[in-house]
């Protein structure tokens, strides 16, 4: 029992290090407002404030309209790369893997490139009309952040669906085929039930995400839309307001751990 605990003691250690006392001091800050002292002003002073709500509804709509998105997209490409042959697939489902490691903020200059004010669409515009400038400003939006986030986070609902999908008996399918049930009827009562574990496993985990991401907001470039995370770079780098900084952080991981707890619990019962 000794010597368990003595391998124990070094990761234990190493985590205490680099993240509980980060976080300590974090929500220690949070509670120390600039008069000094100990006192849970700094959070009554954000609760009360117009920008951390606006904020805050901002970050859960966006997160859970990405996460809607996702769902759908990915269930549909899913669906072809799984079920319908073609020349690739295989290919397609790996990239799918290796698409996984891509940093957000590569998607988000991609879509600069396509989508941006001198961008390919907008450049294709003025060439063939002849206008000054093009008509495609939807990137410093929130429908832009939206789009950059659907098109990130999708492949994280695919990669269980696909995983799924493997898995699932296709005996079911022709069956089903053979009675006369059309394709949309066999997705709808064969493919979905047995998909729906993967897709509530995928699904929280694009929530969580989307409610923590950073890059894409700020890369996009989109300045009317504030969402927690820039909240947090906002008080702290450009106000100078640490505690302010410190509590909507403490908000932002009470969320997260929250909703990475309901993942946890969508994961084991779909054995993902």
């Amino acid at each position: 029992m000794t010597r368990r605990l003595l391998w124990a003691l070094p990761p234990v250690a190493l985590l205490a290090l680099f993240f509980l006392y980060p976080l300590f001091l974090v929500v220690r800050q949070s509670l120390r407002p600039d008069t000094g002292g100990a006192s849970l002003q700094p959070y009554a002073d954000v609760f009360a404030s117009g920008v951390f709500r606006e904020a805050l509804w901002t970050t859960v709509w966006l997160a859970s309209a990405s996460t809607a998105g996702c769902l759908v997209l990915g269930f549909v490409l899913a669906l072809v790369i799984a079920f319908v042959p073609f020349p690739g697939a295989r290919a397609v489902a790996r990239f799918v893997d290796v698409f996984l490691s891509f940093p957000s903020f590569l998607i988000t200059l991609a879509l600069l490139f396509v989508y941006g004010t001198v961008g390919m669409a907008n450049g294709l515009w003025t060439d063939v009309t002849g206008a000054a400038e093009g008509p495609f400003r939807f990137l410093t939006t929130p429908w832009g952040v939206l789009l950059a986030e659907v098109t990130y986070f999708t492949p994280f609902v695919m990669r269980p669906l696909l995983a799924a999908f493997s898995q699932l008996d296709t005996a079911q399918l022709e069956a089903a085929s053979s009675l006369g049930a059309r394709a949309p009827r066999i997705v709808r009562q064969v493919i979905l039930p047995e998909a729906l574990p993967a897709l509530a496993a995928g699904g929280s985990l694009v929530l969580v995400l989307c409610l923590n991401e950073f890059g894409i907001v700020l890369f996009t470039g989109a300045k009317g839309v504030t969402t927690l995370p820039m909240l947090v770079y906002s008080k702290a780098i450009l106000e100078s307001d640490y505690p302010g900084a410190c509590v909507i952080a403490v908000v932002n991981v009470l969320i997260s751990l929250g909703l990475y707890g309901l993942y946890r619990v969508v994961s084991r019962r779909a054995g993902a």
